[in-house]
């Protein structure tokens, strides 16, 4: 909405004197508008709906006939001089705002560039990464599955037992409603169970990815974390050749000096089983073994849930956590840390794209 200049009174359209003043009101107001918001306000106050010189030329429809066209010729070149000089302003302050605008834009191309850092991968994918490389390169697959998974995968088909601790709501998350019997999955072992029914043997597998349980979060434990667990279906398949593909493994992840021990425990999935160790030189503290993951051959039940008869095959399977191999792999004192989402906890271990 426009306004009147204050205390301005309607020029007669016929007084020469009183228009010839306004216009040159007008056009000092407009040399005196020093950006283009200040012209805008000026225009407005000189040239809108309730301007002077508006108003005056509103009058002329009450003049007698024969004042009309004195007092149209009068407005119409006093107008013609406040827009001329509006159009002139507005030129000045528009090609002195261009240049303002160049010359703080300018880019100097003789200097150094400022260059973004570039991001990293989370250390946890490129070990994952790596541990993949290692197995594709004994002639292993990668194979992958759901991370909600069907209770009959995640526990039946691995001979968990239906009062095992394991299906306890204290360490399962189970997705609502009960009767649909979902969950998600506590190991990628359901994994090798679709492998082993989706796959003609023999089976070389890797099963890396996410798995979630209802740990507290401190640290040395997650509620969510990562595996990479390996089977293997073929026949004459002996703890032999899985204590072979492990010194295998270890020696390509820790070097050449590296070394694993077995010693027997029990999963309801493998008969016999065993917990691997790996012999850390480099461990704070001295040189010590460091319990690693869980290994053994494949139990004929689990055999037989996928249907491969256990008389004339054999297997075996392994599992280990990426955050625990990361952890004394590169002295990492703090399961947290990897979860944090701060880059200098992934500077550390080298910006890898």
């Amino acid at each position: 909405m426009t306004e009147t200049l204050p205390g301005a009174a309607i020029p007669n359209p016929t007084d020469e004197a009183a228009i010839t003043a306004a216009v040159d009101q007008a056009v000092a107001a407009i040399a005196g508008a020093a950006t283009l918001d200040e012209l805008k306000a000026v225009r407005l106050a000189h040239t809108g709906e309730k301007s002077p010189l508006s108003l005056a030329n509103r009058e002329i429809g009450k003049l007698p006939k024969d004042q009309k066209a004195v007092a149209g010729k009068l407005m119409g070149s006093s107008r013609g001089r406040v827009n001329k000089a509006l159009a002139d302003r507005t030129a000045e302050l528009e090609a002195e705002n261009d240049a303002r605008i160049l010359l703080e834009e300018t880019v100097d191309v003789t200097a150094a560039p400022r260059r973004r850092r570039a991001g990293a991968r989370h250390p946890l994918s490129t070990l994952q990464d790596r541990v993949s490389d290692i197995f594709v390169g004994m002639g292993w697959e990668i194979a992958e599955g759901p991370e909600v998974e069907s209770e009959w995968f995640n526990f039946d088909a691995l001979n968990f037992k239906p009062d095992h601790p394991a299906r306890e709501m204290q360490d399962t998350f189970f997705v609502e409603p009960p009767e649909a019997h979902l969950l998600m999955r506590t190991h990628t072992s359901p994994v090798q169970v679709r492998s082993m029914l989706e796959r003609e043997v023999p089976i070389y597998v890797l099963c890396p990815g996410k798995v979630f349980r209802t740990d507290e979060l401190d640290s040395t434990h997650t509620p969510v974390f990562h595996q990479f667990e390996g089977l293997a279906i073929d026949r004459k398949l002996s703890m032999a050749d899985l204590r072979g593909t492990l010194e295998h493994f270890a020696r390509q992840m820790f070097g050449d000096e590296a070394q694993i021990r077995l010693r027997p425990n029990y999963f309801p999935f493998t008969e016999p089983s065993a917990e691997l160790d790996i012999f850390h030189p480099g461990a704070k503290g001295g040189p010590r073994w460091i319990e690693w993951g869980g290994c053994g051959m494949v139990n004929p039940n689990v055999l037989r849930a996928a249907g491969i008869d256990p008389d004339i095959y054999s297997g075996f399977a392994f599992g280990m956590g990426i955050e625990r191999t990361l952890m004394f792999r590169n002295e990492v004192g703090d399961m947290r840390d990897m979860i944090e989402g701060d880059v200098r906890f992934s500077e550390h271990f080298g910006m890898e794209i």
